[in-house]
């Protein structure tokens, strides 16, 4: 059915609905949003898609990350830290809202080397990010192999691994029970979700904006595009750019199997119930959500060369998902000129940002416009770039 005829019907079945914000996308981005919006007299509905739609949170790592990010943007860098130190705080009022534990664990994290020249790949590396956040606390140190192995004692550890980096502010958390915990919260704050919901068209008049979804029309002086790739369509409709792109990541997951990583990973971790996930791909496939043989083996064979013992087990389950990824990889938050009261946030990294999206940049965005603070992320950095695409 074309989207036209699709508004048409869903206006006659369910009318306008009205409130004072409305945000397009209900994963962890939006929920987080909508959930830092609370409190403040406000009605808020969030527009949800179906569970067909492309969803981060599903295929998400779960970690909170702060090693890596940030490269040629200390502004990333100070954030993503930022977010880092506010989780803790962030997760345990979640879960005592909603009694869904996060199952966090922020012990630090671990990103592996291979071989010598990727030892020295990631010295020149870390050097060059520590020169560039010369403001940050954060420390990112490089262990040689021994240093490894006295960090994980009785850990067979693979012939070929040299080292490894190791953030202390680094962790993980459950990415799924963060988003029913969002999504719980939401409601005990009064805010609507609409599930099953697309929206398929954003217009703007008279100081108030309209979208036409799937299950009806809704309105609002305030809106906040944050459906991650689903918004690359909307954005130009109110005069924001379009910038956004899939990667494809592909993961894997072994049985249960006994304790023996206490440690994040950026490739390897085991998650609280004893699984192991392996990953992940970078790939340029569209919005392919595809697994490959071929892929998956490359992974196995990298873990396998880290932890020798992982041979021996099973493999489960395999799954890809697409990364929302901006011209250089960083947040983008942008403000319309054009429609005044329409945002767009998107970035990649919606677990580990979630704490401070909740706590920073909520308030913000309703505070309006958003101040010098997040004036690194918006568009403007795009400018030179051929592919920009504004709406007049």
């Amino acid at each position: 059915m074309a989207p036209a005829r699709r508004v048409a019907q869903a206006f006659q079945m369910h009318g306008v609905r009205t409130s004072d914000v409305l945000i397009v996308g209900g994963g962890v981005v939006g929920a987080s949003l909508a959930y830092g919006m609370r409190g403040r007299g406000l009605r808020i509905d969030v527009l949800d898609g179906g569970d067909g739609d492309i969803r981060a949170a599903r295929a998400n790592f779960g970690l909170v990350w702060v090693q890596s990010k940030g490269h040629d943007m200390p502004a990333y860098a100070r954030w993503t830290r930022e977010s880092a130190e506010l989780w803790a705080g962030f997760a345990e009022e979640l879960a005592e809202a909603t009694a869904t534990p996060l199952r966090l664990r922020q012990t630090g994290g671990l990103s592996w080397c291979l071989g010598e020249a990727e030892f020295e790949a990631r010295r020149a590396e870390l050097l060059r990010w520590h020169n560039q956040r010369a403001d940050d606390g954060a420390e990112v140190v490089l262990l040689e192999r021994s240093d490894v192995e006295r960090l994980l004692p009785g850990v067979r550890l693979g012939a070929d691994v040299t080292g490894a980096s190791f953030c202390a502010s680094d962790g993980e958390c459950d990415p799924l029970a963060l988003l029913k915990a969002l999504h719980l919260a939401m409601a005990r704050e009064g805010i609507t979700l609409h599930r099953e919901t697309k929206a398929l068209a954003v217009t703007h008049r008279g100081g108030v904006f309209r979208v036409d979804a799937e299950r009806g029309a809704y309105e609002a002086p305030r809106l906040v595009l944050a459906a991650g790739l689903g918004s690359a369509a909307l954005a130009p409709m109110v005069g924001l750019p379009s910038l956004l792109r899939p990667e494809r990541g592909q993961i894997l997951v072994t049985e249960r199997i006994a304790p023996f990583l206490p440690f994040a990973g950026d490739t390897i971790r085991q998650t609280a119930d004893g699984t192991v996930m392996i990953g992940a791909t970078h790939e340029d496939v569209g919005l392919d959500l595809g697994v490959t043989e071929e892929a998956g083996a490359a992974l196995a064979r990298h873990a396998v060369a880290v932890f020798p013992g992982l041979a021996k087990a099973r493999m489960v389950r395999t799954w890809a998902g697409l990364r929302v990824l901006t011209p250089d990889g960083n947040p983008l938050y942008a403000e319309s000129v054009s429609c005044p009261g329409a945002a767009l946030v998107t970035c990649h990294s919606g677990v580990t940002l979630a704490a401070a999206h909740t706590l920073r940049l909520a308030p913000a965005l309703l505070a309006g416009p958003i101040d010098e603070a997040f004036a690194a992320f918006g568009p403007s950095r795009f400018a030179s770039q051929a592919h920009v695409s504004q709406a007049a």
